[in-house]
């Protein structure tokens, strides 16, 4: 297992660096920060504005292949991702957001996983009856909800329970209060911040876990498996969750792949809603801003997002899956 882990992690490899190359090439084509530079007041001369950048290492006179090669050595020789147009360092900035967007989702995509495939198997042992209805119901209605509307959806529900309540229980935006002491009153004011934007991630997020899990497990309910291990003595629900659960899980599993860098792109909508200053927020200031390296920075970002995903989908397949055991 180890050895097909390691396979497919160098692959994934090979791809966050073909994609951050490629995203490097198109930004340096196509953002212009030398322009914003000269509508500043006082405008600066052309000569200033070339000489600002050149100190920054976005040297509009050098080709994109050389700006390409400075920007990689930099990379590999001392982990420096250059700068920004406004002089800050990339570094710097995608240190502090990361751990923001992280501390933000990994509670999300957990609670996703977890109650979506639940609620995926509570449904289908009750098919058609009338809590499978509803679940499946709000499912679909999640799936095809834009997820900046239910963030906005949840965040005025929060809003009219702190005003029904008389009191703010909820915060709606910001990631802490200022001036909270350390110690348990700023663990309560971590979860009130945390409280609404995690839950609507999640309540937009595990539906189409839930769809998707029910689907698969019913067409394994009837196979001949299942039928196999009942006629062994095994009742419909030991059945279900010894022998058609295992497999309607692989399927399940593959898509962890796709869902996980799903829930961060729509948590980019999440974090300008909430007003998280995460990597997502400074994902969209970066292309308004005409940034290249903070706006190849953040596609890194997210290839390498989409490659853990696609490593634990793969160590999830191993887990359930014993023909890639085999293999």
């Amino acid at each position: 297992m180890l050895r097909y882990l390691a396979r497919r992690g160098l692959i994934y490899v090979v791809m966050i660096f073909l994609t951050t190359s490629a995203g490097y090439f198109l930004a340096v084509s196509s953002l212009k920060p030398a322009l914003l530079e000269q509508e500043r007041i006082p405008r600066p001369t052309p000569e200033q504005v070339a000489a600002s950048m050149r100190l920054k290492g976005l040297d509009p006179d050098l080709s994109p292949w050389e700006r390409y090669v400075d920007w990689l050595t930099a990379i590999v020789t001392r982990w420096d991702w250059g700068r920004s147009p406004n002089g800050a360092f990339i570094n710097a900035e995608f240190g502090d957001r990361v751990w923001i967007s992280t501390r933000l989702f990994l509670a999300s995509i957990i609670l996703t996983l977890v109650i979506g495939v639940a609620l995926g198997v509570y449904s289908a042992a009750r098919q058609y009856k009338f809590q499978d209805r509803v679940i499946t119901s709000y499912s679909y209605l999640a799936y095809i909800v834009p997820a900046p509307i239910a963030y906005f959806l949840v965040q005025l529900g929060a809003i009219n329970i702190n005003e029904s309540v008389g009191e703010r229980i909820f915060f709606v935006t910001g990631i802490s209060t200022p001036g909270i002491e350390p110690g348990w009153a700023q663990f309560v004011d971590m979860l009130a911040h945390y409280a609404v934007p995690t839950v609507a991630i999640t309540l937009v997020g595990w539906g189409s876990y839930q769809i998707a899990q029910r689907q698969y497990l019913l067409d394994n309910v009837n196979a001949d498996f299942v039928r196999t291990a009942r006629a062994k003595g095994l009742s419909r629900n030991q059945a279900i969750t010894r022998h058609a659960l295992r497999v309607s899980f692989i399927p399940v599993a593959q898509s962890i792949a796709f869902t996980i860098p799903a829930i961060f792109a729509g948590g980019f909508f999440a974090e300008k809603i909430f007003a998280w200053p995460g990597v997502g927020s400074w994902s969209i200031d970066a292309i308004s801003l005409q940034d290249v390296n903070a706006a190849t920075a953040t596609l890194a970002y997210g290839s390498v997002i989409f490659a853990l995903g696609a490593i634990l989908a793969d160590f999830a397949t191993t887990l359930v899956d014993p023909r890639v055991r085999v293999q």
